[in-house]
């Protein structure tokens, strides 16, 4: 039998709710094949493994690595927005030589599109190199942007569902506050992450799928002017005394102070303004057709790392791409990305697939204009029927210990380090 080789697993970009769920199903799977040796985890992504910083998985405790299904974020081994650019050569040459030291077989990346575009960059040089190195990608995104608009070959990615979850359950707290307090405040505008991607605020829509509250879902895809959506706001004041806004943070609405990551995207969280306040700040200016103001509501990472309100099945299913990205790698079957597909027919079924990672590489689905409505505010029946499966119908039940949260705590234990210090080229100054 070939001597076992080591497996590097790290996260990239955002984090999710269940993005650790794919961690563990990687470090348990990766205990029933005996090719694959040590599972190190590179701290902060790609730059962990630039700066020689893996932490031994394998060496940690059992029940520590079981928490990882109810932690969220990337906590216990980090992620980054380092972005392997082309002419950053000493870096991708730096990867390979950590690699070759630590005796590195197989590298499974979870993450976005770029992160897949990463993987297959570095595939790609190790094999110029002469380093047999397996790449695996596993897909995760709240956003839902990976892959293609026809969902042939991703449906879904693991950390959309809950996020979907979260707003779900906050539109449905938002309208009991709405209803109660409308004499004074008789319209709250929601911002909802996402970029210029669709299927975040589209979510609301699950808070009331029978269309009985006055919900007006404005994506950055159905983009109008201020003075139109006043408008529209003003006669649902008529109609109905109050007026739910959902909104995207990328809805046009004039300059925000543009910030972005080092992947390009724009930044939301951290620009001078926000799209919410911009609104609530128009409607107040122009009045309401009823007594009182416009009120703004801008939640924030807490959309991606609200534990609580995870979905089972988006739990379940970070889980299992973990597994078989491990499954991939060990069997020989690099250059690719798990992902899920759904079964035909009315009850949701998933299956799991690969798909080729210059494929996904950089990709960016779109939200489906014919899930728009057409009257440009809200969305339709067939993306309900789409996004409901993916909530699930149970809470995830959370370990407490005195009331509070039981997270899983890595043990700070390292591969032992064999080359010299390296700064990552983006870095130096």
């Amino acid at each position: 039998m070939a001597k076992a080789r080591n497996l590097v697993v790290a996260q990239s970009g955002g984090p999710t709710a269940v993005i650790n769920n794919s961690l563990r199903g990687v470090v348990e799977a990766a205990r029933e094949f005996p090719q694959i040796g040590t599972v190190y985890g590179a701290k902060h992504g790609i730059e962990g493994v630039l700066k020689e910083e893996l932490i031994n998985l394998s060496a940690q405790p059992a029940e520590e690595i079981a928490l990882l299904r109810y932690t969220p974020a990337a906590g216990s081994i980090g992620t980054c927005r380092y972005k392997l650019k082309e002419n950053q050569r000493e870096d991708f040459e730096r990867v390979i030589e950590v690699f070759k030291a630590h005796n590195v077989g197989y590298f499974l990346y979870i993450g976005g599109n770029d992160s897949m575009d990463t993987a297959h960059k570095i595939a790609k040089l190790a094999a110029e190199r002469g380093l047999d190195l397996i790449a695996v990608g596993i897909p995760k995104t709240i956003d839902n942007d990976v892959g293609d608009s026809e969902f042939k070959l991703v449906d879904h990615t693991p950390g959309y569902g809950s996020v979907a979850r979260y707003w779900m359950h906050m539109v449905q707290y938002a309208e009991e506050e709405n209803r109660g307090s409308c004499p004074a405040d008789p319209v709250l505008v929601l911002q909802a992450m996402g970029r210029k991607i669709g299927f975040i605020p589209a979510a609301a829509r699950l808070a009331d799928p029978h269309r009985e509250c006055p919900l007006h879902i404005y994506l950055a895809e159905a983009p109008i002017p201020l003075e139109q959506l006043a408008d529209q706001v003003n006669d649902e004041l008529k109609r109905s005394g109050r007026c739910l806004v959902v909104i995207s943070e990328g809805f046009e609405v004039g300059d925000l102070g543009k910030v972005t990551d080092a992947f390009g995207h724009q930044m939301y969280g951290s620009s001078k303004a926000t799209v919410a306040q911009v609104v609530v700040n128009y409607l107040n200016s122009v009045g309401l057709k009823a007594k009182g103001a416009a009120r703004g509501n801008v939640p924030g990472t807490d959309q991606r790392h609200s534990m609580a309100y995870a979905s089972v099945v988006d739990l379940d299913e970070a889980y299992q791409v973990g597994q078989k990205a491990v499954e991939l790698a060990a069997n020989g079957e690099g250059g690719y990305m798990v992902t899920i597909l759904r079964e035909p027919g009315t009850v949701y079924r998933a299956r799991l697939d690969k798909v080729p990672l210059q494929v996904v590489a950089n990709s960016e689905r779109k939200f489906p204009k014919e899930w728009i409505a057409p009257n440009g505010r809200d969305v339709t029946d067939d993306f309900i029927r789409y996004a409901q499966p993916l909530v699930g119908e149970e809470m995830v039940n959370l370990p407490l210990v005195g009331g509070r949260h039981r997270l899983a705590r890595l043990q700070p234990i390292y591969a032992e380090k064999k080359l010299p210090p390296y700064v990552p080229q983006a870095d130096r100054k």
